[in-house]
């Protein structure tokens, strides 16, 4: 009867551990990559924790700069400056070794992102004279041109279900976010302000895209959010200077973004809701951006 109740004892007290909730670590927070540089201005790629800690410096040539992590985790998409205005974008292991060039033009390559599948690489590209969108796959191979436009097309993101692109771009006077089909077609324009509209970043659902505006009057510019439709802007941050670059960490409950608030270029973030804005980096002259959290954060 005795071991009868001490067996029961112990069943109950393992039900009860199991539901408590786990506190969070840096580990459940995921970790962020993202560009920075000393006071001298130099620019190299670093992962840390999601809570800032543990900081661990990947590249050492002084010209990386926008990390984008595969859907794997297992490698890093990057742009490295060439000689004069020429960016270059490369691909290395997520640890930083075996960087290979992907893309050879005497032109500015730049802002790679990953197709949810990690088969492709949508990046903007001034390759023709302008700015462009391309994709190529993600050995560099076959690269095409997706938007033809006289106008400023950058900054392209893929949405999660791989099916779209959302990108900002000037065709209208000003610049603002746009969505087009994964193959350059149907774009549509889904912002319609006097400020700046741009940068944007799906969120992991695809139901909400945030992006960078300047419609408050901060010619600067802070961060929105808006459905996938482009309805109902929300503004999350309301500082002077800069809030740029955000991205949503997997499970959709936070937002990292450049702040320049303290004086310097810093990693924050927030909750998705704009809650709890919390600095991250403290680079005290020199800068921290341009973050993406690992793909297998939780």
């Amino acid at each position: 009867m005795r071991k009868m109740l001490l067996i029961t004892a112990l069943a109950l007290l393992t039900a009860i551990i199991a539901a408590l909730p786990i506190a969070a670590s840096p580990d459940n927070l995921g970790k962020i990559v993202f560009h920075g540089s000393a006071p001298l201005g130099s620019s190299d790629i670093f992962v840390m924790d999601g809570d800032g800690g543990n900081r661990t410096q990947l590249t050492f040539n002084g010209d990386s700069f926008t990390p984008d992590w595969s859907p794997s985790g297992m490698e890093i998409a990057f742009t490295r400056f060439g000689r004069g205005e020429e960016r270059e974008i490369f691909v290395m292991d997520a640890e930083g070794s075996n960087p290979t060039q992907l893309t050879f033009n005497t032109a500015f390559d730049s802002a790679p992102a990953w197709s949810p599948d990690g088969r492709r690489i949508v990046f903007h590209s001034g390759r023709g004279g302008g700015r462009e969108i391309f994709v190529m796959g993600a050995d560099g191979s076959n690269p095409t041109q997706l938007t033809f436009n006289t106008a400023f097309d950058s900054r392209p993101a893929w949405s999660p279900d791989g099916r779209r692109i959302a990108f900002h771009s000037d065709r209208d006077g000003d610049r603002e976010i746009f969505v087009m089909g994964a193959d350059g077609s149907n774009p549509t324009q889904l912002t319609f302000s006097p400020g700046r509209d741009q940068q944007a970043a799906w969120s992991p659902d695809g139901l909400k895209i945030a992006f960078v505006s300047a419609r408050d009057g901060d010619r600067d510019g802070e961060i929105f959010v808006m459905d996938a439709d482009g309805s109902n802007p929300t503004q999350l941050t309301f500082n002077p200077g800069f809030d740029v670059q955000p991205v949503w960490s997997r499970n959709g409950m936070k937002i990292a973004f450049m702040s320049t608030r303290d004086g310097d270029e810093e990693i924050w973030v927030m909750d998705a809701n704009g809650a709890n804005q919390t600095q991250l980096t403290f680079t005290e002259g020199g800068v921290a951006r341009n973050p993406d959290w690992h793909p297998g954060r939780q």
